[in-house]
């Protein structure tokens, strides 16, 4: 797999995937405080707006030392982020990652984030060379799990009490999606 030096730009219909910057302050702030949006989210709410910051410092970080990659989630139109798409837990030797995503509580149910995904898919496979992709989720989002079971994710297992998010247990359920299963339904 290549090194990354910067993220591309990745475009699909309505949605632009690209790098944040501290321009986006106030917009991840309104994504990642918000409980509705952070409910299954593996850390709590932001608190104070200099969380942003160091978000972005670990941002920076992932793309440094390729352990994650994380794009804005845009809107094409006014490229205003509404989102976050991120690739992590990046294994190069076994070529398999793990994604992850967010969005605006004002965004759901319109399909921004399943154009977001496509291409941040498209872009695993086929850019970074990865044959494996897998997504953790906390069993009670119905939302996210229809997401992935749309794009073609696979169910392959649960895992109890995995995570302890503000002193409290949580359950995963584990999907994963192989490349040929991804090319079989892009074809």
């Amino acid at each position: 797999m290549t090194r990354l030096e910067a993220l591309p730009v990745l475009e699909n219909g309505r949605v632009r995937l690209r790098a944040l910057n501290r321009d986006d302050a106030d917009s991840l702030f309104a994504i990642f405080s918000d409980p509705e949006v952070m409910r299954y989210w593996s850390h709590p709410p932001f608190t104070r707006e200099g969380q942003v910051g160091e978000y972005l410092d670990d941002i920076a970080k992932g793309l440094e030392t390729q352990r994650f990659l994380q794009w804005g989630l845009c809107r094409a139109e006014d490229d205003k982020v509404i989102g976050t798409c991120t690739i992590w837990q990046i294994n190069h030797q076994s070529r398999r990652a793990e994604i992850g995503f967010a969005l605006a509580r004002d965004h759901w149910g319109k399909g921004w984030m399943t154009e977001g995904l496509a291409a941040l898919l498209e872009f695993a496979f086929s850019g970074m060379g990865l044959h494996r992709l897998e997504a953790d989720v906390d069993p009670g989002n119905q939302a996210s799990i229809t997401l992935l079971e749309r794009l073609g994710f696979v169910r392959e297992g649960y895992l109890r009490e995995r995570w302890v998010v503000a002193g409290e247990l949580f359950d995963s359920a584990f999907f994963g999606l192989l490349e040929q299963d991804w090319r079989s339904r892009t074809r």
